[in-house]
Protein backbone atom coordinates (compact mmCIF):
# COMPACT_ATOMS: atom_id res chain seq x y z
CA UNK A 1 0.00 0.00 0.00
CA UNK A 2 0.73 3.52 -0.75
CA UNK A 3 1.15 6.65 1.39
CA UNK A 4 -1.75 8.60 -0.59
CA UNK A 5 -3.70 10.40 1.17
CA UNK A 6 -6.76 8.68 3.06
CA UNK A 7 -10.04 7.44 0.98
CA UNK A 8 -13.13 10.07 1.35
CA UNK A 9 -16.33 8.26 0.57
CA UNK A 10 -18.09 11.67 1.72
CA UNK A 11 -20.41 12.78 -1.51
CA UNK A 12 -19.73 9.63 -3.16
CA UNK A 13 -22.63 8.66 -5.25
CA UNK A 14 -23.45 4.50 -4.58
CA UNK A 15 -25.61 2.42 -6.15
CA UNK A 16 -26.40 -0.93 -3.90
CA UNK A 17 -28.63 -3.67 -4.55
CA UNK A 18 -29.70 -6.16 -2.10
CA UNK A 19 -29.91 -2.76 0.90
CA UNK A 20 -33.20 -4.90 2.45
CA UNK A 21 -30.67 -7.85 3.13
CA UNK A 22 -28.62 -8.73 6.04
CA UNK A 23 -25.13 -7.59 4.70
CA UNK A 24 -26.67 -5.24 2.40
CA UNK A 25 -28.66 -3.37 5.46
CA UNK A 26 -24.85 -3.45 7.40
CA UNK A 27 -23.28 -2.26 4.44
CA UNK A 28 -25.84 0.22 3.67
CA UNK A 29 -25.26 1.96 7.76
CA UNK A 30 -21.72 1.60 7.16
CA UNK A 31 -21.29 3.78 3.91
CA UNK A 32 -23.88 6.10 4.82
CA UNK A 33 -21.93 7.17 7.98
CA UNK A 34 -18.73 7.31 6.08
CA UNK A 35 -20.51 10.52 4.23
CA UNK A 36 -21.60 8.44 0.85
CA UNK A 37 -24.43 8.55 -0.88
CA UNK A 38 -26.25 5.49 -0.97
CA UNK A 39 -29.56 4.61 -3.27
CA UNK A 40 -30.54 0.67 -2.80
CA UNK A 41 -32.34 -0.84 -5.07
CA UNK A 42 -34.02 -4.54 -3.89
CA UNK A 43 -37.29 -6.67 -3.27
CA UNK A 44 -38.63 -6.21 0.24
CA UNK A 45 -37.14 -7.34 3.44
CA UNK A 46 -37.36 -11.69 3.00
CA UNK A 47 -37.76 -11.89 6.93
CA UNK A 48 -39.78 -10.33 9.69
CA UNK A 49 -38.15 -9.43 12.13
CA UNK A 50 -35.35 -7.88 9.65
CA UNK A 51 -32.15 -6.09 9.69
CA UNK A 52 -33.27 -3.26 7.35
CA UNK A 53 -36.56 -2.10 9.81
CA UNK A 54 -35.29 -3.10 13.25
CA UNK A 55 -32.29 -0.94 12.75
CA UNK A 56 -33.78 1.65 10.12
CA UNK A 57 -31.91 1.65 7.07
CA UNK A 58 -34.20 3.46 5.53
CA UNK A 59 -33.54 6.59 7.03
CA UNK A 60 -29.80 6.99 5.55
CA UNK A 61 -29.92 5.49 2.38
CA UNK A 62 -32.73 6.48 -0.96
CA UNK A 63 -34.64 3.34 -0.58
CA UNK A 64 -36.00 1.78 -3.88
CA UNK A 65 -37.78 -1.15 -4.12
CA UNK A 66 -37.49 -3.39 -7.47
CA UNK A 67 -36.54 -6.86 -8.66
CA UNK A 68 -32.82 -6.73 -10.26
CA UNK A 69 -34.67 -9.47 -12.91
CA UNK A 70 -36.24 -6.38 -14.67
CA UNK A 71 -33.95 -4.53 -16.73
CA UNK A 72 -36.07 -1.36 -17.09
CA UNK A 73 -37.09 0.11 -13.92
CA UNK A 74 -33.65 -1.24 -12.83
CA UNK A 75 -31.35 0.44 -15.50
CA UNK A 76 -33.92 3.42 -15.32
CA UNK A 77 -33.00 3.71 -11.36
CA UNK A 78 -29.67 3.54 -11.77
CA UNK A 79 -28.56 5.99 -14.97
CA UNK A 80 -30.82 8.88 -12.74
CA UNK A 81 -28.84 8.23 -9.69
CA UNK A 82 -25.72 8.47 -11.83
CA UNK A 83 -23.58 6.61 -9.29
CA UNK A 84 -19.98 6.27 -9.38
CA UNK A 85 -19.73 2.57 -7.10
CA UNK A 86 -21.81 -0.23 -7.80
CA UNK A 87 -22.38 -2.92 -5.13
CA UNK A 88 -24.11 -5.67 -6.28
CA UNK A 89 -25.33 -7.94 -3.39
CA UNK A 90 -28.59 -8.74 -4.19
CA UNK A 91 -29.65 -12.67 -4.05
CA UNK A 92 -31.41 -15.76 -2.95
CA UNK A 93 -28.53 -16.96 -0.78
CA UNK A 94 -29.95 -19.64 0.58
CA UNK A 95 -28.86 -23.03 -0.16
CA UNK A 96 -31.99 -25.29 0.99
CA UNK A 97 -34.21 -22.35 -0.58
CA UNK A 98 -32.01 -23.23 -3.68
CA UNK A 99 -33.50 -26.75 -4.00
CA UNK A 100 -37.07 -25.68 -3.73
CA UNK A 101 -36.75 -22.91 -6.43
CA UNK A 102 -33.36 -23.84 -8.55
CA UNK A 103 -35.27 -21.83 -11.59
CA UNK A 104 -35.68 -18.95 -9.37
CA UNK A 105 -32.46 -19.00 -7.82
CA UNK A 106 -30.26 -19.41 -11.21
CA UNK A 107 -32.61 -16.25 -12.39
CA UNK A 108 -31.64 -14.20 -9.42
CA UNK A 109 -28.32 -15.26 -9.05
CA UNK A 110 -27.37 -15.11 -12.48
CA UNK A 111 -29.71 -13.61 -15.02
CA UNK A 112 -29.83 -10.80 -12.07
CA UNK A 113 -25.78 -10.06 -12.44
CA UNK A 114 -26.34 -10.01 -16.13
CA UNK A 115 -28.99 -7.40 -15.69
CA UNK A 116 -26.92 -5.26 -13.32
CA UNK A 117 -23.94 -5.24 -15.10
CA UNK A 118 -25.59 -4.85 -18.20
CA UNK A 119 -27.19 -1.51 -16.63
CA UNK A 120 -23.47 -0.62 -15.27
CA UNK A 121 -22.45 -0.67 -19.35
CA UNK A 122 -24.94 2.06 -20.06
CA UNK A 123 -24.49 4.13 -16.85
CA UNK A 124 -21.50 6.24 -17.77
CA UNK A 125 -20.88 7.93 -14.46
CA UNK A 126 -20.04 4.26 -12.43
CA UNK A 127 -16.06 3.43 -12.39
CA UNK A 128 -16.41 0.85 -9.51
CA UNK A 129 -18.37 -2.50 -9.28
CA UNK A 130 -18.13 -5.04 -6.98
CA UNK A 131 -20.07 -7.98 -7.79
CA UNK A 132 -20.82 -9.79 -4.06
CA UNK A 133 -20.93 -13.35 -4.29
CA UNK A 134 -19.66 -16.64 -1.94
CA UNK A 135 -17.27 -19.16 -0.66
CA UNK A 136 -19.45 -21.67 -2.26
CA UNK A 137 -18.35 -20.61 -5.33
CA UNK A 138 -15.91 -23.38 -5.87
CA UNK A 139 -15.83 -26.54 -6.82
CA UNK A 140 -15.68 -28.29 -3.21
CA UNK A 141 -13.37 -31.07 -2.95
CA UNK A 142 -13.46 -31.42 0.57
CA UNK A 143 -9.34 -30.81 1.47
CA UNK A 144 -8.52 -29.21 4.23
CA UNK A 145 -6.27 -25.86 3.03
CA UNK A 146 -8.52 -22.56 1.76
CA UNK A 147 -9.50 -22.23 -1.68
CA UNK A 148 -7.26 -20.04 -3.77
CA UNK A 149 -9.15 -17.60 -6.62
CA UNK A 150 -7.91 -19.61 -9.36
CA UNK A 151 -9.44 -22.79 -8.16
CA UNK A 152 -11.64 -24.37 -10.11
CA UNK A 153 -15.43 -22.30 -9.94
CA UNK A 154 -18.09 -25.08 -9.39
CA UNK A 155 -21.13 -25.89 -7.06
CA UNK A 156 -23.06 -29.45 -5.83
CA UNK A 157 -26.42 -27.30 -5.44
CA UNK A 158 -28.29 -24.89 -7.23
CA UNK A 159 -27.14 -21.96 -5.24
CA UNK A 160 -23.61 -22.80 -5.43
CA UNK A 161 -23.42 -23.60 -8.96
CA UNK A 162 -25.86 -20.29 -9.74
CA UNK A 163 -22.93 -18.20 -7.68
CA UNK A 164 -20.31 -19.84 -9.71
CA UNK A 165 -22.14 -18.77 -12.88
CA UNK A 166 -22.23 -15.25 -11.44
CA UNK A 167 -18.32 -15.09 -11.49
CA UNK A 168 -18.40 -16.53 -14.89
CA UNK A 169 -20.71 -13.55 -15.86
CA UNK A 170 -19.05 -10.80 -13.98
CA UNK A 171 -15.60 -12.54 -15.65
CA UNK A 172 -17.82 -12.23 -19.03
CA UNK A 173 -18.49 -8.63 -18.78
CA UNK A 174 -15.01 -7.76 -17.75
CA UNK A 175 -13.65 -9.10 -20.51
CA UNK A 176 -15.99 -8.33 -22.90
CA UNK A 177 -16.93 -4.86 -22.34
CA UNK A 178 -14.63 -3.62 -19.33
CA UNK A 179 -11.33 -5.56 -20.49
CA UNK A 180 -8.48 -4.50 -17.73
CA UNK A 181 -5.99 -3.64 -20.37
CA UNK A 182 -8.56 -0.85 -22.27
CA UNK A 183 -9.46 0.79 -18.47
CA UNK A 184 -8.58 4.09 -18.90
CA UNK A 185 -10.84 3.67 -22.39
CA UNK A 186 -13.89 2.77 -20.51
CA UNK A 187 -13.02 3.39 -17.37
CA UNK A 188 -15.43 0.72 -15.87
CA UNK A 189 -12.88 -1.57 -13.30
CA UNK A 190 -15.06 -4.94 -12.17
CA UNK A 191 -14.46 -7.27 -9.43
CA UNK A 192 -16.16 -10.45 -7.46
CA UNK A 193 -15.77 -10.90 -3.77
CA UNK A 194 -16.14 -14.39 -2.26
CA UNK A 195 -17.36 -14.23 1.44
CA UNK A 196 -17.66 -17.45 4.20
CA UNK A 197 -20.10 -17.93 6.39
CA UNK A 198 -20.88 -14.21 7.29
CA UNK A 199 -22.49 -13.83 10.92
CA UNK A 200 -23.70 -10.92 12.95
CA UNK A 201 -26.83 -9.55 15.05
CA UNK A 202 -29.98 -9.03 12.88
CA UNK A 203 -30.01 -11.99 10.46
CA UNK A 204 -33.48 -13.74 10.79
CA UNK A 205 -32.75 -15.64 7.67
CA UNK A 206 -34.04 -19.55 7.60
CA UNK A 207 -31.55 -22.36 7.74
CA UNK A 208 -28.49 -20.40 9.08
CA UNK A 209 -26.90 -21.72 11.66
CA UNK A 210 -26.62 -18.39 14.36
CA UNK A 211 -30.74 -17.05 13.33
CA UNK A 212 -31.55 -20.88 14.00
CA UNK A 213 -29.77 -20.74 17.73
CA UNK A 214 -30.84 -17.56 18.32
CA UNK A 215 -34.16 -18.23 17.75
CA UNK A 216 -34.58 -20.94 19.50
CA UNK A 217 -32.61 -19.08 22.65
CA UNK A 218 -35.54 -16.21 22.87
CA UNK A 219 -38.01 -18.92 22.44
CA UNK A 220 -36.54 -20.90 25.25
CA UNK A 221 -36.50 -24.27 23.25
CA UNK A 222 -33.92 -26.45 22.44
CA UNK A 223 -31.46 -25.81 18.74
CA UNK A 224 -31.99 -29.04 16.59
CA UNK A 225 -28.48 -28.61 15.06
CA UNK A 226 -27.33 -30.42 11.90
CA UNK A 227 -23.62 -31.27 10.99
CA UNK A 228 -22.06 -30.77 14.18
CA UNK A 229 -18.78 -31.32 12.91
CA UNK A 230 -19.18 -29.66 9.50
CA UNK A 231 -16.43 -26.97 9.34
CA UNK A 232 -17.27 -22.81 7.75
CA UNK A 233 -14.91 -20.07 7.75
CA UNK A 234 -17.05 -18.33 10.18
CA UNK A 235 -16.68 -14.25 10.07
CA UNK A 236 -18.81 -11.28 11.54
CA UNK A 237 -20.10 -9.64 8.65
CA UNK A 238 -18.38 -6.18 9.18
CA UNK A 239 -14.99 -8.60 8.00
CA UNK A 240 -16.07 -8.94 4.33
CA UNK A 241 -18.37 -5.55 4.49
CA UNK A 242 -14.24 -3.64 5.26
CA UNK A 243 -12.87 -5.74 2.37
CA UNK A 244 -15.59 -4.78 0.04
CA UNK A 245 -15.20 -1.22 0.99
CA UNK A 246 -11.51 -1.33 0.52
CA UNK A 247 -11.76 -2.97 -3.06
CA UNK A 248 -14.26 -0.45 -3.96
CA UNK A 249 -11.75 1.91 -2.72
CA UNK A 250 -8.68 0.55 -5.11
CA UNK A 251 -11.36 0.91 -7.82
CA UNK A 252 -12.13 4.39 -7.98
CA UNK A 253 -8.58 5.40 -8.00
CA UNK A 254 -8.25 8.23 -9.34
CA UNK A 255 -6.03 7.47 -12.00
CA UNK A 256 -7.35 4.54 -14.19
CA UNK A 257 -4.31 2.77 -14.34
CA UNK A 258 -3.73 2.43 -10.83
CA UNK A 259 -7.35 0.66 -10.30
CA UNK A 260 -6.31 -2.02 -13.15
CA UNK A 261 -4.34 -4.73 -10.62
CA UNK A 262 -7.79 -4.87 -8.26
CA UNK A 263 -10.46 -5.38 -10.98
CA UNK A 264 -10.49 -9.40 -10.28
CA UNK A 265 -11.69 -11.85 -7.78
CA UNK A 266 -10.79 -11.37 -4.16
CA UNK A 267 -11.33 -14.11 -1.10
CA UNK A 268 -12.09 -12.60 1.92
CA UNK A 269 -11.86 -15.34 4.87
CA UNK A 270 -11.03 -15.55 8.40
CA UNK A 271 -8.18 -16.38 10.05
CA UNK A 272 -7.02 -20.52 9.87
CA UNK A 273 -7.91 -21.08 13.35
CA UNK A 274 -11.29 -19.39 13.15
CA UNK A 275 -12.69 -22.08 10.48
CA UNK A 276 -14.83 -23.86 13.46
CA UNK A 277 -17.17 -26.98 13.72
CA UNK A 278 -20.88 -26.11 14.07
CA UNK A 279 -20.91 -27.70 17.16
CA UNK A 280 -18.06 -25.32 18.51
CA UNK A 281 -20.36 -22.30 17.51
CA UNK A 282 -23.57 -23.71 19.20
CA UNK A 283 -21.26 -24.64 22.14
CA UNK A 284 -19.71 -20.80 22.40
CA UNK A 285 -23.57 -19.17 22.07
CA UNK A 286 -25.47 -21.25 24.41
CA UNK A 287 -22.26 -20.20 27.02
CA UNK A 288 -22.77 -16.82 25.92
CA UNK A 289 -26.65 -16.69 25.96
CA UNK A 290 -26.74 -18.59 29.71
CA UNK A 291 -30.25 -18.66 30.99
CA UNK A 292 -30.46 -22.49 30.05
CA UNK A 293 -29.56 -22.42 26.48
CA UNK A 294 -29.10 -25.55 24.59
CA UNK A 295 -28.98 -27.34 21.44
CA UNK A 296 -29.26 -31.19 20.35
CA UNK A 297 -28.56 -33.34 17.43
CA UNK A 298 -30.98 -33.17 14.69
CA UNK A 299 -30.65 -36.57 12.98
CA UNK A 300 -32.48 -35.60 9.66
CA UNK A 301 -29.19 -34.60 7.21
CA UNK A 302 -31.67 -32.90 4.87
CA UNK A 303 -30.44 -31.92 1.72
CA UNK A 304 -26.55 -32.17 0.87
CA UNK A 305 -23.93 -29.60 2.17
CA UNK A 306 -20.29 -29.44 2.30
CA UNK A 307 -18.65 -31.08 5.14
CA UNK A 308 -15.15 -28.93 5.18
CA UNK A 309 -14.57 -25.51 3.13
CA UNK A 310 -11.92 -22.92 4.22
CA UNK A 311 -10.67 -19.72 2.25
CA UNK A 312 -7.55 -18.75 1.27
CA UNK A 313 -7.50 -14.83 1.34
CA UNK A 314 -3.72 -13.92 0.27
CA UNK A 315 -4.49 -12.19 -2.14
CA UNK A 316 -6.80 -9.81 -0.13
CA UNK A 317 -3.61 -9.25 2.40
CA UNK A 318 -1.44 -8.80 -0.14
CA UNK A 319 -3.03 -6.37 -2.89
CA UNK A 320 -5.76 -4.48 -0.56
CA UNK A 321 -3.83 -4.68 2.62
CA UNK A 322 -6.91 -6.70 4.45
CA UNK A 323 -6.78 -8.64 7.57
CA UNK A 324 -9.10 -10.02 10.09
CA UNK A 325 -9.72 -8.17 12.95
CA UNK A 326 -12.36 -9.41 15.04
CA UNK A 327 -11.96 -12.62 16.17
CA UNK A 328 -15.00 -15.81 15.65
CA UNK A 329 -15.15 -15.66 19.87
CA UNK A 330 -15.74 -11.92 20.08
CA UNK A 331 -17.87 -12.02 16.70
CA UNK A 332 -20.11 -14.30 18.60
CA UNK A 333 -20.08 -12.11 21.51
CA UNK A 334 -21.37 -9.25 20.20
CA UNK A 335 -24.20 -10.72 18.09
CA UNK A 336 -25.29 -12.34 21.62
CA UNK A 337 -25.24 -8.19 22.40
CA UNK A 338 -26.60 -7.38 19.52
CA UNK A 339 -29.48 -9.68 20.14
CA UNK A 340 -29.91 -9.24 23.83
CA UNK A 341 -30.13 -5.22 23.05
CA UNK A 342 -32.96 -5.92 20.42
CA UNK A 343 -34.94 -8.13 22.93
CA UNK A 344 -34.79 -5.11 25.41
CA UNK A 345 -36.05 -2.63 23.01
CA UNK A 346 -32.92 -0.75 22.68
CA UNK A 347 -32.26 2.25 19.68
CA UNK A 348 -31.03 -0.56 17.30
CA UNK A 349 -30.24 2.03 14.73
CA UNK A 350 -27.66 3.59 16.81
CA UNK A 351 -26.52 0.56 18.61
CA UNK A 352 -25.76 -0.85 14.91
CA UNK A 353 -23.98 1.93 14.28
CA UNK A 354 -21.91 1.71 17.79
CA UNK A 355 -21.05 -1.92 16.74
CA UNK A 356 -19.60 -0.50 12.99
CA UNK A 357 -17.83 1.98 15.46
CA UNK A 358 -16.06 -0.22 17.90
CA UNK A 359 -15.15 -2.34 14.69
CA UNK A 360 -13.47 1.09 13.45
CA UNK A 361 -12.03 1.34 16.49
CA UNK A 362 -9.83 -2.21 15.91
CA UNK A 363 -8.77 -1.28 12.21
CA UNK A 364 -6.60 1.78 13.81
CA UNK A 365 -4.78 -0.81 16.27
Amino acid sequence: MTDKPAFSWHGKRVFLTGHTGFKGGWLSLWLAKLGAKVRGYSLDPATEPNLFSVARVGSVVDDLRGDIRNGVPLEAAMREFAPEAVFHLAAQPLVRLSYDDPVGTYLTNVIGTARVLDCVRRTPPVRAVVCITTDKCYENKEWIWGYRESDPLGGYDPYSSSKACAEIVAAAYRQSYFPVAKLTEHGVALATARAGNVIGGGDWSADRLIPDLVRGFLASEPVHIRRPQAIRPWQHVLEPLHGYIRLAEQLLAAKRDEAAPFATAYNFGPSDDDARPVAWIAEKMTGFWGDGAKWVLDPDLGVHEAGYLKLDASRARADLGWTPHLRLETALEWIVQWTRAWQAGKDMHAFTLAQIEAYESLLKR
